[in-house]
């Protein structure tokens, strides 16, 4: 079937699928629905002002010493290349990202990265939400739905970012992401839980999830119960910007999944793979919009 576009940067390769989901999500109600999504170029934008730069949550992150900071990007010049190559097995490749990550957090323990360095990162860097992103949180906590923020960066990273860009706190929003300790002086001392990559963050990474914290971990909202019964929720709404994002429900015994995909880059190498894969697909680093819409006519207004 040839893709329907209800606007130029949306594409749904197959309307009659997607309705029938809508309808499956729809019947079953909020209490059996959950929302996973990516976080850097997913909830975020791909560009600010044009430009690419250094809007990851690892990327903008500077230890306050040019040592350490050369070091970590010496890292990323040797590794992505290697992330993104077609031709690695991905056993080895697999091998090679836990490496990187690995080297990585070493050296941000070993430079003495403080929870300070990590504000100051946030508020001179250029990251920024896709507009919508703050509506789609509140639209969803008002609904008591859940979201699953999964990402292979920084959790408090992330949640500097949450703080310093959106207007207030949401206390359904969960990150499963490599989570920092920090002594009494607010300086890193080691990672707590499993290393998350890029080739392993699903829903088997669920008991990591976490609610936000506060400065230096203290508990905004509360966890082993919620993460037990977001594993109930089997109805999700999937966010990401790569192929390799599908993978973030595998972990999850889901009975319906709507996926979107955000296609930011080499749109038209890209398009056909994403159209077939992802349920809805918005071009051009397009705004949230859409995935408010959608929430929306799954779940109206009214009272849940």
């Amino acid at each position: 079937m040839e893709p329907c576009e209800l606007s130029a940067n949306t594409v749904i390769a197959h309307p009659r699928a997607l309705t029938d989901k809508m309808t499956l999500i729809r019947d079953a109600g909020p209490s059996k629905f959950q929302v996973i999504a990516d976080f850097d170029s997913t909830l975020t934008r791909y560009r600010v002002n044009g430009l690419r730069g250094r809007q990851t949550s690892h990327g903008l992150l500077q230890q306050g010493d040019a040592y350490y900071d050369a070091k970590r990007q010496a890292l990323y010049d040797h590794y992505h290349p290697l992330e993104i190559s077609p031709v690695i097995p991905i056993d080895e490749k697999t091998k090679l990202m836990e490496e990187w990550w690995g080297k990585t957090h070493e050296l941000l323990i070993e430079g003495g990265l403080t929870y300070d360095a990590i504000k100051k990162s946030v508020a001179n860097s250029s990251i920024a939400f896709r507009e919508g992103v703050s509506e789609l949180f509140e639209f969803l906590e008002k609904k008591e739905i859940p979201v699953l923020i999964f990402s292979a960066g920084l959790a408090d990273v992330i949640e500097e970012v949450l703080r310093q860009n959106l207007d207030r706190t949401f206390k359904n929003v969960k990150i499963v992401s490599n989570r920092m300790v920090f002594n009494d002086d607010g300086q890193l001392v080691s990672f707590k839980g499993k290393l998350i990559h890029v080739l392993n963050k699903n829903e088997h990474a669920l008991d990591m999830a976490a609610p936000l914290h506060d400065r230096l971990g203290v508990d905004i909202g509360e966890e082993d119960e919620e993460n037990v019964n977001m594993k109930e929720r089997r109805n999700v709404l999937l966010m990401g910007d790569h192929l390799g994002d599908l993978r973030m429900s595998d972990g999850l015994d889901y009975e319906t999944r709507i996926s979107i995909g955000f296609l930011n880059d080499n749109i038209e190498k890209s398009l056909e793979s994403y159209r077939e894969s992802f349920d809805l697909v918005y071009l051009n680093d397009a705004p949230m919009w859409g995935a408010l819409e959608l929430v929306s006519r799954l779940f109206s207004t009214e009272a849940s």
